[in-house]
């Protein structure tokens, strides 16, 4: 894991997630999901820009699948982004940094 993405799981989600005063955007991912690691280097660039207006972090499924079945979280990588605790925007799959960045710009 890189150093600007935070790191969610099961224990965490409420206190960091759920209850931060800025949007949050959870990547939900796991290690054997290739499209999945093609777009890790583009969500710790995402932590760095964005750092302190939405806070950017990684939710491995495997490890904490209560929260992922929890947001219907069928297919990976899954990324939400919330806002006040709860879940405003959704994008399925590996898209171009442009479209997150686009999302993101509407909630700084």
């Amino acid at each position: 894991m890189g150093a600007n993405a935070k790191v969610f799981t099961d224990d965490n989600f409420q206190a960091d997630v759920l209850k931060a005063s800025t949007p949050v955007l959870v990547d939900f991912w796991a290690p054997w999901c290739g499209p999945c690691r093609q777009i890790a280097p583009m969500i710790e660039e995402l932590a760095k820009e964005y750092a302190g207006t939405v806070t950017i972090g990684k939710l491995d499924v495997d490890e904490s699948p209560q929260t992922a079945q929890q947001y219907d979280v069928q297919s990976i990588p899954t990324l939400i982004l919330f806002k006040n605790g709860q879940p405003v925007e959704r994008i399925l799959g590996a898209k171009p940094k442009s479209v997150m960045q686009s999302m993101l710009d509407g909630y700084r």
